[in-house]
């Protein structure tokens, strides 16, 4: 079965919503500073789904509810893990902030330039970013390793320094499109 560009219910659609529907109980687990072993597992299925909606998407076709609603989840789902653990006092407020800034400010940049239809892929950077902050979080929430700050702490900062230099590419991206559009 292959899906045209507009459609909105596939397979690879209703993973990414189970995954935003269910990311409010992963949120709920995470309840203090010494791990836990059923967050991690959900937060390991989670995560899986990603891949799962994104091998599925790539195989019947990609659609542009799905072009929005995949980031918009993986979003949902890191940030509000790392909001969770902020709450709960595991993670700092300043790494965290920092990130949901940057993820904020490219969300509505993606969204203006595809307004205009311009697609912004996901660079390779960016995708190390995200993994970079899912494994922050999944040590944080690891029992053996949640005692480990230094390690999730490291994690999360590195995070933070792939977040800007990822966000910065895209803005400069956006500038040089811009021009180049001015001179045409």
């Amino acid at each position: 079965m292959t899906y045209t560009p507009d459609a909105i219910a596939t397979w690879a659609n209703g993973l990414t919503v189970g995954r935003l529907l269910v990311s409010p109980v992963l949120f709920a687990m995470i309840d203090g500073d010494k791990g836990s072993w059923p967050a991690l597992a959900l937060w390991v299925v989670l995560g899986a789904t990603d891949g799962v909606d994104g091998y599925l998407a790539r195989r019947h076709g990609t659609t542009r509810s799905g072009a929005f609603l995949d980031p918009l989840a993986d979003k949902v789902l890191v940030l509000g893990a790392m909001f969770a653990l902020v709450h709960v006092g595991v993670f700092p407020l300043l790494p965290v902030v920092i990130i949901g800034v940057r993820e904020l400010i490219i969300s509505v940049y993606r969204s203006m330039a595809g307004r205009h239809g311009v697609s912004v892929p996901a660079r390779r950077a960016a995708k190390l970013k995200t993994l970079v902050q899912q494994l922050a979080v999944g040590f944080a929430l690891l029992p053996p390793t949640a005692s480990v700050s230094w390690l999730w702490l490291t994690l999360l900062w590195v995070a933070v320094v792939l977040t800007t230099i990822t966000g910065a590419q895209y803005l400069f991206d956006a500038r040089r499109h811009a021009a180049a559009q001015l001179a045409a």
